[in-house]
């Protein structure tokens, strides 16, 4: 698979059919409304109304916080639908009074209108692909350096970038937690939490071992170099408190510089938090926040979003999903290669899917590989 234009549209210079094109949609449509089960939306937003009009609401905060971001989402699921429906009707009466008065004037109109269409249900389509407990959560992302020195560094800095740029073209917010420089340049890893709906159900295509072959500009010879880095990303949960509990007895905490951003008051005390949960041995880090005490909170946060997913895991063997299996980040695990010499090639190796245009994929354009791997997710299971 490689990438093309959207399937809707005609190839360069032939007619399209825009009648079809618009049935097709239409079709697509009407099987988006069942899959996110619209009528049952209406249905439960009603009730979430009378009961987020509930003058005791806030007796129960934790009840109350759930109830309405359960409440929010379900009216966004209903404007999404309900906006494509009007934006298609509005279309097929453009259509038809083009064809009923002969006014070719209003086709561009109509074109960039089916164009935008494509293009929404395209995204909404990709929510029949979710169906995970934690899909529409934010998402914990983890970094890490491997095989290939200072290169995997550098591709470890580059990497983060680009994730971050993903972000920041669909909307999302990106919290840096924390980063440790390389010895020479980039990174020897980093933590970063995506926050948006479907933040976790998208980032999870992502995990794996991602593989760079360039011309090393750290090299003297300028020679060919292969280098690793590794993703790894977990669901982050605001409330933890009561699915997870966890025992100071079992941390042991380190405080250091941060050697991040932050200013002269970062930098002048020991405002950076580890945290090692001893029984279980994961490591968190956040250097992030003003105050040792701020980055210790973030800190047990995301443990506790860490522990929960390990718990999961082992109640169940389907949650291991959350965590995924852990490769060696080195030859042979990778799951995507990125070749910018002596070709330009970045390919999947799990979808197949590929694209030549290195440049844009290392700026953040990846949704075309995270759904080809949905896809491929959803056809071999």
């Amino acid at each position: 698979m490689s990438a093309s234009s959207g399937g809707a549209q005609a190839s360069a210079g032939e007619p399209r059919d825009l009648r079809s094109e618009l049935s097709e949609l239409s079709s697509r449509l009407r099987e988006a409304e069942g899959y996110l089960g619209l009528a049952a939306l209406r249905e439960r937003r009603e009730a979430l109304e009378r009961e987020v009009s509930a003058p005791d609401l806030w007796d129960d905060p934790d009840r109350a916080r759930a109830l309405t971001s359960e409440f929010g989402r379900v009216g966004d699921d209903i404007d999404v639908l309900e906006d494509l429906a009007k934006r298609l009707s509005d279309a097929e009466v453009l259509h038809e009074l083009m064809v009923e008065e002969g006014d070719d004037s209003v086709q561009a109109e109509l074109v960039a209108g089916i164009d935008d269409l494509e293009r929404r249900l395209s995204d909404l389509e990709l929510r029949s692909l979710f169906t995970g407990e934690y899909d529409d959560r934010d998402a914990i992302v983890e970094l890490h350096a491997g095989t290939g020195g200072t290169d995997a560094q550098d591709w470890c800095e580059m990497m983060l970038r680009m994730y971050m740029r993903w972000a920041e073209r669909r909307g999302f917010d990106v919290e840096v937690d924390e980063t440790t420089p390389g010895q020479e340049a980039g990174l020897l890893s980093a933590t970063f939490i995506v926050k948006g709906r479907f933040a976790y159900g998208l980032l999870s295509a992502e995990r794996g071992v991602h593989r760079l072959v360039r011309m090393s500009p750290f090299d003297a010879q300028h020679r060919r170099q292969t280098s690793f880095a590794s993703l790894d990303v977990t669901p982050f949960l605001d409330d933890l408190a009561s699915e997870v509990e966890i025992d100071e007895k079992d941390l042991r905490v380190d405080t250091y510089r941060s050697s991040g951003a932050g200013g002269q008051h970062v930098n002048k005390t020991d405002s950076a938090v580890r945290l090692t949960h001893i029984p279980t041995g994961i490591v968190v880090s956040c250097q992030n926040e003003r105050s040792q005490h701020q980055n210790r909170a973030r800190a047990m946060q995301i443990l506790g979003a860490k522990l929960l997913d390990v718990q999961r895991a082992e109640r169940d063997a389907q949650m291991q999903s959350l965590s995924g299996p852990k490769a060696k980040v080195a030859w042979g695990s990778q799951i995507r290669s990125y070749v910018l010499a002596p070709f330009q090639l970045v390919k999947d190796l799990r979808s197949q899917f590929e694209t030549g245009n290195v440049d844009a994929v290392l700026d953040g354009d990846i949704d075309s590989f995270i759904e080809a791997e949905l896809r491929h997710r959803r056809s071999v299971s």
